[in-house]
């Protein structure tokens, strides 16, 4: 019975952070604190932002993936942690285009450079176990911007549990240009640059990625089969931070360069309610 009972205490407490989170961004309301019992695992974590995902409704257009740092990532069992990326915060935008992307003003609000990948439609099979399987799965790769945003100011300060039960803290996504070429280009070796007003906030490539952009897929496909999501429809994943997660504010813009493959750019608005 004791179990029983705790797993009620659990379930009601997901309930209360889920709702709280969900009304906090569709009213673009910032929350002095953490709404309820925060996560002291990853499955409780994951269990709070698949119900967020049902109480908000909309639809799931991809997946973002972020790192977990030791020692965390020994302690929780995992390196990379996900959330998803909904359908209605995606913009396409060419080199020369600098769309507004929407963050929680008084919350969390970070831009990072990131390689974004696209698994085609009609994955039914095993999880691949290395780059060449990996790429077999994909049907486009793309330059991209994840607009990291929460409501909650210390969702990352808090840990990675945190940012899991909050979305992993995705707001949005520049989706750039496709990367000409992908299949034969080595994306680890790309040099990126990363600009908030035109000053250098970052520089690195995506070698420093765990196991790069490919391992990011290979981690989201495991992890959302183990939730139970349907992976068969095609999906983008947006593969993490590659110079770092930059904070930025409303008014300023942000620059993703990538040596010899183009450029991402984006301004960042405060988010309305909706």
């Amino acid at each position: 019975m004791k179990d029983q009972g705790m797993g009620i205490e659990l379930n009601e407490n997901a309930e209360l952070v889920a709702q709280a989170f969900v009304s906090a961004r569709r009213q673009a309301r910032a929350l002095d604190a953490y709404p309820g019992e925060a996560p002291q695992a990853l499955g409780p974590a994951y269990g709070i932002q698949d119900r967020a995902i049902l109480v908000d409704g909309r639809p799931v257009i991809g997946w973002k993936v972020g790192r977990i740092n030791p020692p965390l990532d020994g302690q929780l069992g995992a390196n990379r942690l996900s959330g998803p990326i909904f359908a209605d915060c995606v913009v396409d935008a060419a080199a020369n285009e600098v769309p507004a992307m929407a963050v929680f003003a008084g919350g969390f609000a970070a831009a990072e450079a990131e390689i974004l990948l696209h698994i085609a439609p009609g994955f039914s099979g095993a999880v691949p176990t290395d780059d060449a399987g990996t790429k077999a799965i994909l049907d486009d790769v793309r330059l991209g911007i994840e607009i990291a945003s929460s409501p909650y100011r210390g969702i990352n300060a808090d840990g990675p549990l945190v940012t899991v039960s909050d979305f992993g803290n995705n707001a949005g996504l520049v989706r750039g240009g496709a990367i000409a070429g992908w299949r034969e280009l080595d994306l680890c070796a790309i040099q990126v640059r990363s600009e908030i007003d035109g000053t250098c906030v970052g520089e690195a490539t995506a070698a420093t990625m765990l196991d790069g952009p490919y391992g990011a897929v290979r981690f989201l496909l495991s992890n959302l089969i183990a939730r139970g999501f349907d992976v068969s429809r095609g999906l983008w994943v947006s593969s993490g931070a590659i110079t770092g997660v930059h904070e930025i504010s409303p008014g300023q813009s942000f620059r993703a360069a990538f040596d010899g493959c183009g450029e991402v750019n984006c301004r960042i608005v405060a988010a309305s309610a909706r």
